[in-house]
């Protein structure tokens, strides 16, 4: 019997694109498990940024219209007034924040870093 030595062929078109998308899904998988504690961890710190960089300002807008309101009073209360003020500027200051991390993840999705961690 005579052996014939392997004859490598070339993947067709559809496999290459098979074998590319199980890539693209392996590296996937594998930066999403290295970064599931810190994920967490970054979703709650998310939300008590958020939460903070609305309060203060609304606050140091209330409290600085109640002091002007006791030492300039006026036909309109400056208190509400600063209060909205405040508190505009607080959720615009959130909508910066998570717009941020809304560019930050979709450009993690749209560039996957292949390859493993070099420290394994």
């Amino acid at each position: 019997m005579v052996d014939d030595p392997i004859v490598e062929q070339e993947p067709d078109k559809e496999e290459t694109a098979f074998i590319r998308e199980v890539g693209e899904k392996e590296s996937r998988k594998l930066k999403a498990q290295g970064k599931v504690m810190r994920t967490v961890w970054s979703g709650l710190g998310m939300m008590g940024l958020v939460g903070w960089s609305v309060a203060v300002p609304t606050l140091l807008g209330a409290a600085l219209g109640i002091w002007m309101d006791k030492h300039y009073p006026g036909v309109h209360s400056w208190t509400l007034t600063l209060l909205i003020v405040g508190l505009t500027i607080g959720c615009l200051n959130a909508w910066h924040w998570v717009a941020r991390e809304n560019r930050e993840i979709h450009r993690d999705q749209e560039n996957p870093k292949v390859g493993r961690n070099p420290d394994e």
